[in-house]
């Protein structure tokens, strides 16, 4: 009962200290995901034994550049296949059954992208030409909250099939079907309340949130029990590291940028 209550109250602050920067101004929201994308650096710096403090100089260079500078359309698009690069690459490390060592270069690139750009990216979402839709990325948020609400309890009440065991043995297909289910139900009222994208595309950027956003979950799960730790980190009382919260959301974030591209949204 007293870890329940502490999570909650965990959860709670996190979810109000989100909300609240999202609709104090714009430039709080960029700085607190800029403190969030080093903080997930430091956890990840520490599971992989990456012992060089240059990705830090990376990040915030990139950082800085692409939320306040770089408006080539062509430039960002860059970045963001690359981010989905990498990303495709590390599912490939998370699927396969051969075990995998990263050098030195490896780990920079991949902190740098993954969960730099992932940070970059979330961070640009609501961005459309010179206007902050905050309702936006606050149903992106809602979306990531519902999936991995009701993926848990549906998967504590009726889950019996494991999604994958050998990397996150608590996780059930009936629980990610249920999550998935939810999630939708949420895109539909979503669309009511946020009306810059249709029902359909509301759907549509539900599955792709949904699923990427299951496998960050699993590769961070991947990196942790390679590491053989429990959680990235132990700032959150109750909940671990700020990596534990953003895994599926940094995962998913150039994912959801490409489809609001392609929906013409993102400016």
């Amino acid at each position: 009962m007293k870890e329940i209550l502490r999570r909650g109250i965990t959860g709670v602050i996190y979810v109000v200290l989100l909300m609240g920067t999202v609709f104090l101004s714009s430039d709080a929201f960029d700085f607190l995901f800029m403190v969030f994308g080093l903080a997930c650096l430091y956890e990840f710096k520490r599971i992989v034994h990456l012992k060089n403090y240059y990705v830090y100089v990376a990040y915030l260079a990139l950082w800085w550049a692409f939320i306040y500078f770089v408006t080539d359309k062509l430039i960002i698009t860059g970045l963001m296949l690359l981010t989905i690069t990498v990303n495709l690459a590390l599912l490939v490390f998370l699927f396969s059954k051969k075990s995998k060592t990263f050098n030195t270069a490896q780990k920079f690139i991949i902190a740098v992208l993954y969960l730099g750009g992932g940070c970059i990216f979330l961070t640009m979402i609501p961005y459309k030409q010179n206007s902050f839709s905050q309702f936006l990325i606050v149903g992106i948020f809602i979306l990531i909250w519902v999936n991995d609400t009701f993926a848990y309890l549906v998967g504590r009440s009726i889950g019996r099939t494991k999604l994958y065991p050998s990397v996150s043995p608590k996780k059930t297909v009936e629980g990610s079907l249920g999550g998935f289910i939810f999630a939708l139900l949420a895109a539909y009222f979503l669309a009511k309340y946020e009306p810059s994208l249709t029902l359909m595309q509301w759907m549509v950027l539900a599955t792709v949130i949904v699923i990427a956003g299951s496998l960050g979950d699993l590769l961070e799960s991947k990196f942790k029990r390679i590491a053989q730790v429990k959680d990235s980190g132990a700032i959150l009382p109750g909940h671990g590291g700020i990596w534990d919260r953003l895994d599926s959301l940094v995962f998913a974030a150039p994912f959801a940028y490409l489809t609001l591209n392609i929906f013409s949204y993102v400016s």
